[in-house]
C-alpha cells in the first residue's frame, strides 16, 4: 500500500468529514503503512465503489500529517493528478454561479457520496481560469484537475520535488507555479516576476541563455528558481575552473600520533659545514608537531633516513607512520622509496603541481628552523659552516617551545607527558666554553681545560656538544664551565673576520656590465601568496650551484617574482655583528591598534609602564569635564630601541594626546621649541669620521613629562586604559604630555636647564646643540627631541655626563649609535656609513613596489609637468607619500630634485603626479640601500657646489637652485629649492644661487668655530657660470645687476673679508646638476658616486 495513504480515524473524530482518498495505482507501492481494522475496512469498501460506480471521483494526495488541515473557508488550491473535476467547497470563490436542477453526487475517499450544488467559474490566479468547477458543500477542499486545466488552458504542467510549473504551450510563458507543503502542492496566487527567461521551463535552458551566469545571479534574475540548490554546468567548469582556495590548518591536527608525517628537504647550502653536510630533511609529526631533523650530504640519503625514522617511531612509540606528505621531489618519486611505503602500507600524499601551499606545514617548519638558526648564529657571531649544528639545535628547542596549535603545550611533552623537558640545562648556542681536558697523555702541568665552542645538545648522551678548535674534533661532556655573555671566535678565522670588515666599502660594478645572476638566499619562497609579492632578502653566502642540486622551490620558477628586492639588497658583504643587527631591525614589527598591542605580552608591558610613568609622575587628575570646555583624544604611539648588537632594548609605547584638535589661546599659546637641524647631525657625524671620535646615543623615558603644563588642558582616559568607576570622567592635565602643541617647548626650556648645570652651553647658530670645551678635550650633544646623540674626544667628560644626565632623567644608554631617527649608522675602518635601507624597503612594502622593475633615474629627463590633468581619486595618500619621500632625502641626496619636484603639487595632484612618484620608487627599488659615506679625508675645509636650473619651471618660468657642501670632503649638506622671483637672466639665477650657497656656508663655518672645531678658510665656490662668477668680482655695478644689488653686496662683502673664495667648475664636473634638473642614469650614478655615496648592500 502506498505511503501517502491515510490513517483518517484520528482526524475524521476531530472534524467528521473525510479529508482524502488515493489514487487506483498508489497501492503497488513498494512502501506500506500499518492501519487499523475500521481503516483497512472503509478503505476496501472505497476500492469496491470505484469499480461498480460510474459518478465522477475525487482523488487526492497528502502527507497525513494531523496538523495539516485545509478546510473549505480557505482559499488555496491543492493541485491534484487524480481528480477528474475542479472543485471546491467555498462558494465565495466562484466569479459565476449556475445551480443544478438535478443535483447529482461524487463520491469521495471514504465512499460516502457528496451532491454537487451547482458549478461554475473560479479565477484563482491572474492567468488561470478555471471552468466547470463543481460546488461541494461538504468538501473540505479547494481541487484543481490536472487533466482538465491542461485541456482547458492548452499547458503543460511539470513537476519537481519542491515546485511544479505550468507553461502555455503556445507562447511558452510560465502561466501558473505551485510549491510543495507538507506533501500537497498548492498554487501560488502570485506568480515570482522573472526579469529574464520567463519563458524557459528548466533552470539549465536559463543559465545558458544568459551566459552561464553563477546560481546566485540566476535567482536573482528568475526567481522561480529560487529553491534550486545545485547548477551542474560542465562549460562553467571548463571555462570558470580556478584554484581553490585552502582552508588554513591554524589549531587543526591529526587525531593520533604518526597518523599524518609531513616531511621536506631543504638545501643545498650554499655553505658545506664542519662536518660536510650540505642539506637537511625534516619530519613533522602533525598531531604532536615534533619535528625529526636529519643531516645530509647528498640527497639520496632521504631513503635511508625515512627508515630510520619509521623503525624508531615503531620502536619507540608502538605505532606506524600512516601518511606521508611530502612535494614531488625526486627523492620522494624514488623507486626503492616507493616501493618500501607500499609494502608498510605507507600513503604518500604529495602536493600538486604548483600548489606548495598543500605542503604548508613542512615547509613552514624548515622556515622556522632556518630563522631561528640564524639568530643563533648573528647572535653569538658564529661562522657559517657552524649552520648544521645551529639546525640541530634550533630543533632542539622548538620541539620545547610552546605551541598555539597545542594550545600552549609543547611537542616534546605531548609525546612524553612524563619525561622532563630539558634534560640538562639549556646554555646560549655559540658562547666561549672550557671542557675539563680527559685525554689520558694530560699531565698535572698541563691546562685542566679546552677552550671550546658550545654547539648544542647531544641526542644520545647527556651532555653539551662543543668544538675544540684546537683538537678540530667535537667533544660532548657535562663538565663543562660556561661564558654565556662571550662570543666564541675561533683562531683561524680573525683573519676572515678582518677581512670582512673591510668590506663594508667596496666598489659597485658600473651599469654597463652584465648584471649578476639573482642571489639564492636561505628563505623559501615558496612561503609567498601571490607572484607579485617578493621575498624580503636575508643575509647569505653563496656559491654557483647547478640546477640539478637547486631545491624544488627554486626549480619551480613559475610563481618567482621577476625583480625580487633580494637581487637589490645583499648582505654578504657585511659582517656577522652588522648582520645580526640587522636582522633584529627588520624581524620586529609595530602593532598597528591598541588592541593588537594588548594582545602580545611584551607591548602590553610597554603600555602598563607607561600608565605607570604617567601616574608617578602626577600627569593628570580624574575630573568631570567642565562646562564650556572640550576634551582631546589621544592615540598609542610604540617604537622599538635596540641595543649596539641588535638586541632589543626595550618596546616603547608612548600616549599621545592629539595636539591638533587644541585652540590658540585657550588651551595654548607659545610652542616653539628648536629642534636639532639633521645638518647639524650629518655635520657633527662627519666630524666623528675625520677625528675617528665614538658616537654615543642616550634615550630618555617619558621626555615630554618633565615639562610642567601652565594651560588648562583636557584630555580623554588612554585607549585601552580607563579608571575602574571613572568611565564619564576625563583627564586634567597637569603635566606635558607628547602630541601637545605646547609640550616641546616645555620639555627643551627643562632639559636646556639641566645640561647648563653641567656646564654645557647652548650653540647661537643651533640651539638644539650643546658644547663645552676644556683642556681635556671637547664634548658635543646633539637632542633631537628625546634622542640624544653625544661625541667628542673627552671620555672621562662624556661619562660624566652621562651619569648627569641619568640623575636628571630616567635615561637607558643605547651605547654606540647605531640606529637613530629611522637612519642605519654602520661604522668600520673605512668610515662611517649612514642610509635608510629598513626605511625605503617598509616604504616599498607599504606602496606594493618590492616586486617593481628598477630605475635606474628617478625622475624621467625632460619631463615637464603641470597643474593640468586628470586629478587623482586619493590626494591624501599621494601626499602622505610625499611627506614620507621627504624625510628619505635626509640621506639620499640623488632624489632630492625629484622629490622637490613632486612636492609643489600637493594640493591638487593629478595621474601624472602620482605616476612621477611611482618612478621615484622605482628608483629606490634599484638601490634601498644607498646612503653616505663619511671618511677621514685628512682636513675640514668647506667646499661648495652652486648651480642654477634657469627658467625650467615651465609653469611660471622660475629657476630652480642647487648646491651641496662638503666639510672634510664629506657632503654635510644640500639643497634643491624652486626660486622665489623669476630671473631675468641665466647669470642672474645663478647669481642668486651662489647667495643662497654663501649663507649655507656662512652658518656651518659659524656653528663649527662656535663649538670649537676650526676650518680652513676661505672656503670655496664653485660655480659654473662664468658671468655671475665676473659679477662676484667686479666691484663695478651694472645696469643689469640693480634688481639683484643686495646679493651682489652681500657675496662681494664675503669675498672681501676672505670667508669666500670663487672658482669656474667645467659643468661635466658641476656636482649641482643633481640638484636642479633629471639626468640620465649613468650620469645620476657618476655625481653620486662623486658626492661620497656608497652603497654596501649591492649584490656583488
Amino acid at each position: 500500500m502506498k505511503c501517502d495513504c491515510k490513517k483518517l480515524q484520528y482526524r475524521n473524530q476531530r472534524t467528521q468529514s473525510a479529508h482524502i482518498a488515493s489514487t487506483n495505482d498508489a497501492i503497488n507501492h513498494e512502501k506500506s503503512v500499518t492501519i487499523s481494522a475500521d481503516e483497512f475496512a472503509k478503505f476496501s469498501q472505497y476500492q469496491e465503489s470505484l469499480k461498480s460506480s460510474s459518478t465522477p471521483v475525487t482523488a487526492i494526495a497528502e502527507s497525513g500529517k494531523p496538523n495539516t488541515c485545509l478546510v473549505s473557508s480557505s482559499s488555496k488550491w491543492v493541485i491534484d493528478s487524480g481528480a477528474t473535476d475542479h472543485m471546491t467547497g467555498n462558494s465565495s470563490l466562484f466569479s459565476t454561479f449556475q445551480s443544478h436542477t438535478s443535483a447529482p453526487t461524487v463520491t469521495l475517499a471514504d465512499g460516502s457520496k457528496s451532491r454537487v450544488l451547482g458549478s461554475g467559474s473560479v479565477n484563482p490566479t491572474p492567468l488561470i481560469s478555471l471552468s466547470s468547477v463543481l460546488s461541494l458543500p461538504e468538501l473540505s477542499f479547494n481541487l484543481i484537475s490536472v487533466s482538465k486545466l491542461t485541456r482547458a488552458l492548452n499547458c503543460s504542467a511539470q513537476f519537481f520535488p519542491d515546485y511544479c510549473l505550468f507553461q502555455d504551450l503556445t507562447t511558452k510563458q510560465i502561466i501558473g507555479k505551485g510549491h510543495e507543503s507538507g506533501g500537497l502542492y498548492i498554487l501560488d496566487t502570485q506568480i515570482p516576476k522573472s526579469i529574464a527567461c520567463s519563458g524557459i521551463v528548466t533552470p539549465f535552458e536559463a543559465h545558458c541563455r544568459l551566459g552561464h551566469p553563477s546560481l546566485p545571479l540566476l535567482k536573482i534574475l528568475c526567481p522561480q528558481f529560487q529553491s534550486l540548490s545545485l547548477l551542474d554546468c560542465e562549460s562553467c567548469q571548463f571555462a570558470k575552473h580556478h584554484r581553490v582556495n585552502l582552508s588554513p590548518r591554524v589549531n587543526k591536527r591529526a587525531d593520533a600520533p604518526f597518523a599524518l608525517v609531513h616531511s621536506d628537504v631543504w638545501g643545498p647550502s650554499p655553505v658545506i659545514s664542519k662536518t660536510g653536510f650540505k642539506y637537511f630533511v625534516t619530519f613533522v609529526d602533525d598531531h604532536s608537531r615534533m619535528t625529526w631533523l636529519y643531516l645530509m650530504k647528498n640527497r639520496s640519503e632521504l631513503f635511508s633516513h625515512f627508515c630510520a625514522f619509521c623503525a624508531e617511531v615503531k620502536t619507540q612509540f608502538k605505532r606506524s607512520v600512516q601518511i606521508l606528505r611530502s612535494d614531488n621531489a625526486k627523492e620522494y618519486l624514488f623507486a626503492p622509496f616507493q616501493s618500501y611505503m607500499v609494502q608498510n602500507g605507507i600513503i604518500h600524499q604529495t602536493s600538486c603541481v604548483d600548489t606548495p601551499s598543500q605542503n604548508g606545514v613542512a615547509e613552514r617548519k624548515n622556515r622556522h628552523l632556518l630563522e631561528t638558526a640564524r639568530a643563533l648564529s648573528f647572535q653569538m657571531h658564529v661562522p657559517k659552516h657552524f649552520w648544521a649544528d645551529a639546525v640541530s639545535t634550533a630543533c632542539f628547542l622548538i620541539n620545547r617551545l610552546p605551541s598555539s596549535v597545542l594550545n600552549g603545550g609543547t611537542p616534546y611533552n605531548t609525546l612524553f607527558p612524563n619525561k622532563p623537558l630539558f634534560p640538562i640545562e639549556p646554555k646560549i648556542f655559540g658562547c666561549t666554553c672550557f671542557v675539563r681536558d680527559s685525554r689520558p697523555q694530560v699531565t698535572k702541568l698541563d691546562p685542566k681545560s679546552l677552550k671550546c665552542i658550545f654547539l648544542g645538545y647531544s641526542r644520545v648522551q647527556k651532555g653539551y656538544r662543543c668544538y675544540c678548535p684546537s683538537l678540530g674534533r667535537y667533544i660532548v661532556s657535562v663538565d663543562v664551565t660556561f661564558l654565556e655573555n662571550t662570543p666564541f671566535t675561533p683562531s683561524s678565522s680573525h683573519s676572515c673576520q678582518e677581512e670582512d670588515d673591510d668590506l663594508l666599502i667596496y666598489t659597485v660594478t658600473s651599469s654597463s656590465s652584465s648584471p649578476a645572476k639573482p642571489p639564492i638566499t636561505q628563505v623559501y619562497s615558496r612561503r609567498q601568496k601571490s607572484p607579485d609579492a617578493c621575498p624580503e632578502p636575508v643575509p647569505s653566502l653563496l656559491d654557483p650551484v647547478s640546477s640539478d642540486d637547486l631545491p624544488i622551490a627554486l626549480r619551480k620558477g613559475k610563481r618567482q617574482c621577476t625583480y625580487p628586492v633580494s637581487s637589490c639588497v645583499s648582505y654578504n658583504h657585511l659582517p656577522t655583528s652588522s648582520c645580526s643587527f640587522i636582522t633584529s631591525i627588520d624581524s620586529i614589527s609595530l602593532p598597528k591598534t591598541v588592541h593588537e598591542a594588548l594582545s602580545h605580552p611584551g607591548w602590553r608591558n610597554a603600555m602598563i609602564e607607561e600608565m605607570n610613568a604617567l601616574d608617578g609622575n602626577d600627569t593628570w587628575n580624574l575630573v568631570n569635564l567642565p562646562a564650556g570646555k572640550k576634551a582631546i583624544g589621544s592615540k598609542w604611539v610604540f617604537a622599538v630601541k635596540f641595543n649596539p648588537d641588535g638586541s632589543v632594548a626595550r618596546l616603547k609605547a608612548r600616549l599621545v594626546a592629539k595636539g591638533y584638535a587644541q585652540i590658540y589661546g585657550e588651551d595654548y599659546s607659545d610652542t616653539f621649541s628648536p629642534v636639532a637641524k639633521l645638518t647639524s647631525v650629518r655635520l657633527f657625524i662627519s666630524m666623528a669620521a675625520t677625528h675617528n671620535w665614538p658616537l654615543h646615543q642616550l634615550d630618555i623615558k617619558n621626555a615630554f613629562l618633565h615639562g610642567d603644563l601652565q594651560e588648562e588642558v583636557y584630555m580623554e582616559q588612554p585607549p585601552g586604559f580607563v579608571a575602574q568607576g571613572e568611565s564619564g570622567k576625563v583627564c586634567h592635565l597637569r603635566k606635558s604630555l607628547y602630541g601637545l602643541k605646547q609640550s616641546p617647548r616645555a620639555w627643551f626650556g627643562k632639559f636646556s636647564l639641566a645640561v647648563e648645570r653641567f656646564g654645557m652651553q647652548k650653540s647661537k647658530s643651533d640651539h638644539s646643540v650643546f658644547y663645552k670645551q676644556s683642556e681635556a678635550g671637547i664634548i658635543l650633544l646633539v637632542v633631537y627631541v628625546d634622542d640624544i646623540v653625544i661625541t667628542g674626544n673627552d671620555a672621562a667628560g662624556i661619562s660624566s655626563l652621562k651619569t648627569f644626565l641619568h640623575s636628571q632623567f630616567q635615561t637607558k644608554d643605547l651605547g654606540l649609535l647605531k640606529y637613530f631617527l629611522g637612519i642605519e649608522v654602520a661604522k668600520s675602518r673605512k668610515g662611517i656609513f649612514l642610509s635608510q635601507r629598513k626605511y625605503v624597503l617598509d616604504l616599498l612594502s607599504e606602496t606594493g613596489k618590492l616586486g617593481a622593475k628598477p630605475a635606474s633615474t628617478p625622475m624621467i629627463p625632460n619631463l615637464q609637468l603641470t597643474k593640468e590633468g586628470e586629478l587623482l581619486e586619493d590626494p591624501g595618500r599621494y601626499r602622505r607619500l610625499v611627506g614620507k619621500l621627504n624625510y628619505l632625502t635626509v640621506t639620499r641626496p640623488d632624489i632630492a630634485y625629484s622629490v622637490s619636484v613632486v612636492s609643489q603639487y600637493m594640493s591638487n595632484p593629478t595621474v601624472n603626479h602620482w605616476a612621477a612618484v611611482e618612478q621615484i620608487l622605482c628608483y629606490l627599488k634599484g638601490a634601498p640601500g644607498r646612503g653616505i659615506l663619511y671618511k677621514n679625508h685628512g682636513h675640514t675645509r668647506i667646499e661648495c657646489f652652486s648651480d642654477a636650473d634657469w627658467a625650467g619651471s615651465k609653469a611660471d618660468r622660475r629657476s630652480t637652485t642647487g648646491f651641496c657642501v662638503f666639510v672634510g670632503g664629506n657632503l654635510v649638506s644640500w639643497k634643491s629649492k624652486k626660486q622665489n622671483v623669476v630671473s631675468r637672466s641665466s647669470a642672474e639665477s645663478e647669481y642668486r644661487a651662489m647667495a643662497q650657497s654663501i649663507c649655507e656656508i656662512m652658518w656651518i663655518n659659524q656653528l663649527l668655530t662656535e663649538v670649537g672645531l676650526k676650518t680652513s678658510m676661505p672656503a670655496k665656490l664653485w660655480c659654473d657660470n662664468q658671468a655671475a662668477l665676473h659679477i662676484a668680482s667686479n666691484p663695478v655695478f651694472h645696469e643689469r645687476t640693480k634688481h639683484i644689488e643686495i646679493d651682489c653686496h652681500f657675496v662681494r662683502e664675503k669675498i672681501q673679508q676672505g670667508l669666500i673664495s670663487t672658482g669656474f667648475v667645467r659643468t661635466g664636473e658641476q656636482l649641482g646638476d643633481l640638484f636642479t634638473k633629471a639626468l640620465h642614469g649613468v650620469r645620476v650614478d657618476y655625481l653620486c658616486n662623486k658626492l661620497g655615496m656608497s652603497n654596501i648592500y649591492a649584490p656583488a
